[in-house]
């Protein structure tokens, strides 16, 4: 038998790799990326919300007609907005995680 404890180190004493400081240039392509995966995240929530409204009809004299039809798009938007502000439901954060690793900035 061999002995692996010599080949043992302890996790404790592992430090991660040092990373350069980011460029200013870099800062901003990741304040760009968060923005745009909030963007994305807003995008699918919209979409998502407008189809399960799709079926939802309102009564006279309050709803109903062509002003509703053209105004639920935006209801649909600022709902979707406020929804990705306030958290939403985490595609910004895995869409954001992947455009910075294809843009090398982890």
């Amino acid at each position: 038998m061999t002995d692996l404890s010599a080949a043992y180190i302890p996790l404790s004493s592992l430090k991660p790799a040092p990373t350069a400081p980011l460029t200013p240039a870099q800062l901003a392509s990741k304040a760009q990326i968060h923005k745009t995966a909030q963007a994305f995240e807003s995008q699918f929530l919209s979409q998502m919300l407008g189809t399960m409204f799709q079926g939802v009809t309102t009564s006279a004299p309050f709803g109903g007609g062509q002003g509703e039809e053209a105004f639920k798009s935006f209801l649909m938007d600022a709902f979707a907005k406020q929804m990705t502000k306030a958290g939403g439901v985490g595609i910004t954060a895995a869409v954001q995680r992947e455009m910075l690793k294809m843009q090398g900035l982890h």
